[in-house]
């Protein structure tokens, strides 16, 4: 239950106070087109969605035994503060990144480092994944939507 009162309590936390209550309009955006907080916006009410059904779902599942914990705890705290550090290093990494190398392959680095600190190391698949999700969805949203993304100072340098 508690794991629902988080994911619903952060999401909350992003929409009501992160994204702004008004965010301009620019010129150059069609009027039928949507304004630019609607994604951070649906994404974060879809958060607080889940949020919730994660909430009613350990309320009393149908075949849930009682006695079980809700969660067991398979590493030591000290290792579970380690992995934590990571992310937050790779996330603040990947935030310098972006202005160096590009939102491309600094968000090829992110992802291979999340599949990385997941322990999934065997095989292909994480590269493979690491490199064609990033490329599809920058595809996607450069096509499709329309969206720039940073291209950084050492793309810029080459022309690119």
């Amino acid at each position: 239950m508690m794991r629902g009162v988080l994911i619903t309590l952060f999401f909350a936390i992003v929409l009501f106070t992160l994204i702004p209550v008004y965010v301009p309009r620019p010129a150059f955006i069609p009027g039928f087109a949507p304004p630019p907080d609607m994604w951070p916006r649906v994404v974060s009410m879809i958060g607080i969605a889940l949020g919730l059904v994660a909430i009613f779902l350990s309320l009393n599942p149908k075949g849930a035994d009682p006695a079980q914990p809700e969660w067991e705890q398979t590493a030591p705290v000290p290792t579970l503060l380690g992995r934590l550090g990571l992310i937050l290093a790779a996330f603040g990494f990947f935030v310098f990144l972006v202005s160096k190398i590009g939102f491309l392959i600094a968000t090829m680095l992110l992802t291979g480092a999340a599949i990385g600190l997941t322990g999934e190391r065997k095989g292909i698949w994480p590269i493979v994944i690491s490199v064609l999700l990033p490329l599809l969805l920058l595809l996607f949203f450069t096509t499709a939507l329309g969206t720039q993304f940073p291209k950084g100072e050492v793309l810029k340098t080459f022309g690119l």
